[in-house]
């Protein structure tokens, strides 16, 4: 028998599969839950239990993960008869992992306290490669004591761990997350652009500029979107389009002016309603290309 918490899993999708399956490979028991039949026979196969409800997968779970959209979805699976504050056990640790607003993430911890159940937010990013990889950046927000009870499963999933402070702090800082990688994606894009039509050699151009000031995760993780014009969803439109409605809306609370941002945000929400929001978000290079003339 395992010392190891046993962990329920909520939510596999891009993310939450790699996610859950290195988990296993840790040695961590895993009972997972979602809608999509082949997810979890996927979780199975990889020698983790599918579970039939929130119910089934969270009775005896030490440790509940959650992975998916946005706040709506994180609300549909917390509350209610079938939710899982309904049928964790008292004591047991929520961690969310989806990105949504910080508001949200300090509702639940309120609600879920109420229940005896403690709660942190873990936003990540990394991508699918990262969930893969497990070389996540995780953001949390929380108390220390549960921050640091979760740190060894926090490991098996990620490489950069950091308590960023209360309930909803690592939300905020996700957000800020997102910003950053937005912008980054679409200062990329227009570089792609503009060198492309200048007629220099673009993986040459993108190496060279990749080993200077210029260079950036983001850089290295998608040069191969661009150069291929493989937009096969890592990260989709339609999840950076809510995402960056979270940091605007969370900005103008706070009085912080985010002029670029505002831009991109307006860009990502046009390539979206061209119909590309289930792309990645390196296709923000086709929003960019069709500003320039080109027949995308």
């Amino acid at each position: 028998m395992s010392n190891l918490p046993k962990i329920a899993w909520i939510g596999l999708g891009i993310m939450g599969s790699p996610m859950s399956e290195n988990l296993i490979k840790a040695g961590y028991s895993v009972t997972g839950f979602t809608l999509e039949q082949d997810k979890l026979d996927r979780l199975a196969a990889a020698g983790g239990t599918a579970a039939g409800s929130i119910a089934e997968a969270v009775a005896d779970a030490d440790v509940v993960i959650t992975m998916v959209p946005a706040s709506p979805q994180v609300e549909a699976i917390a509350y209610g008869e079938a939710g899982i504050l309904a049928h964790a056990r008292r004591g047991a640790l929520l961690i969310d992992m989806s990105s949504i607003t910080p508001q949200t993430s300090v509702d639940l911890a309120k609600n879920a306290a109420d229940r005896g159940i403690r709660v942190l937010d873990a936003p990540v990013s990394g991508g699918e490669a990262g969930a893969i990889e497990a070389v996540l950046s995780i953001m949390v927000g929380g108390e220390q004591a549960d921050f640091d009870e979760a740190r060894p499963v926090l490991e098996a999933l990620g490489r950069t761990i950091v308590l960023c402070g209360p309930h909803g702090a690592g939300q905020t800082v996700k957000a800020a997350n997102q910003l950053i990688v937005a912008v980054n994606i679409q200062a990329c894009a227009e570089a792609v652009v503009f060198l492309e039509k200048s007629g220099v050699d673009l993986a040459a151009a993108l190496d060279v500029l990749n080993g200077g000031l210029a260079g950036s995760t983001v850089l290295t993780r998608k040069k191969d979107n661009f150069l291929n014009r493989d937009f096969k969803p890592g990260f989709r439109i339609d999840l950076h389009h809510k995402d960056m409605g979270i940091v605007t809306d969370a900005a103008r609370n706070v009085g912080a002016a985010l002029p670029v941002g505002a831009v991109v945000a307006q860009l990502v929400a046009s390539l979206r309603a061209q119909g590309d929001g289930g792309l990645d978000h390196s296709a923000l290079l086709r929003s960019v290309e069709r500003l320039s003339g080109d027949q995308v």
